[in-house]
């Protein structure tokens, strides 16, 4: 045990090599010991040795067939060489043995969305979604899926979900999966303290755009002021689209001031308040996951059912 703690601390230090002498150690002591194995496994992968890692996580899966780490290892492994069917074939010996962990569902996706089996790819990225996903990777894959299925709602509902999940692991002791905040201001509280890396800066980019279009301007100046802060490509961006959005408002507003009020405008602005309005699914805070009213505001509301 104090080989593996040690090389443990090695591992932990990048400093990949040294680990893998004291891993060794340990099952020259006992060579039945199974975490040693699985443990030496990953780390030749870390060094790009994948006939060696194939070699130490067999060790593992034939001292126990349970040991999902090794079983996900060595997907891992043929994913790294380029065999998916392979790859595909051990990830799903590791989700049989550990289902309710989103990475499995993950890695699962992956290899399926390499085979072209874009469908059953999406049903495993949404299986990692209702698990958690804590790491936000199916949450992002599902809506550049849907982005180019022209589903608008449903890959805004999956940016909106990343940001929250990158927001929640920012927060000490948080849970995968569990809500950050539940006031009625969580959207704005997610949007303006998550930290903007380039996935979270892809997502604010196109929530902007989609809120902008959708008429929803609060929102969309809320997402394109956060890009403001961020070095990449979409800086600009967010701020030509902050321009735009100005621009229509004020436009907007001069056609308001010189507008005569009468029976039509009545009218329209009754109707505007009607529930045929456009993307009402997405529309204001109210339908954002962390809503205090929510009878499920433990959980996001934003579910798919495995």
């Amino acid at each position: 045990e104090t080989c593996i703690i040690v090389g443990n601390y090695y591992s932990s230090k990048g400093r990949h090599e040294k680990a893998v002498q004291y891993f060794q150690r340990a099952l020259k002591l006992d060579r039945t010991y199974l975490s040693a194995w699985t443990l030496l496994g990953h780390e030749y992968i870390e060094m790009k040795n994948t006939a060696a890692a194939i070699e130490a996580y067999r060790r593992a899966v034939d001292l126990s067939d349970r040991e999902y780490r090794a079983w996900y290892g060595l997907g891992q492994t043929y994913e790294i060489m380029n065999m998916l069917l392979h790859a595909l074939f051990y990830f799903r010996k590791a989700a049989a043995l550990h289902p309710h962990d989103a990475r499995m569902w993950c890695a699962i996706g992956g290899c399926l969305l390499g085979l072209d089996r874009r469908t059953d790819a999406e049903k495993s990225y949404e299986r990692a979604v209702s698990l958690g996903d804590g790491e936000g990777i199916a949450t992002r894959k599902l809506a550049e899926l849907y982005r180019e299925d022209g589903d608008e709602e449903k890959a805004a509902k999956c940016y909106l979900r990343h940001l929250e999940l990158r927001y929640q692991s920012q927060l000490p002791g948080s849970l995968s999966g569990a809500s950050a905040d539940t006031s009625p201001d969580a959207f704005e509280t997610v949007v303006t303290h998550v930290r903007v890396d380039e996935p979270e800066a892809e997502a604010l980019l196109y929530l902007a755009y989609y809120y902008r279009d959708n008429l929803e301007y609060d929102q969309a100046i809320l997402c394109a002021t956060r890009l403001e802060e961020y070095p990449g490509p979409e800086k600009e961006q967010g701020k030509g689209l902050l321009r735009d959005i100005r621009s229509r408002m004020d436009q907007k507003a001069g056609e308001r001031k010189h507008r005569p009020v009468g029976i039509g405008d009545v009218r329209t602005r009754s109707s505007s308040n009607s529930p045929s309005t456009p993307a009402m699914g997405l529309r204001g805070r109210r339908d954002f996951s962390m809503d205090s009213k929510s009878p499920a505001n433990a959980e996001s509301s934003f579910e798919f059912s495995p």
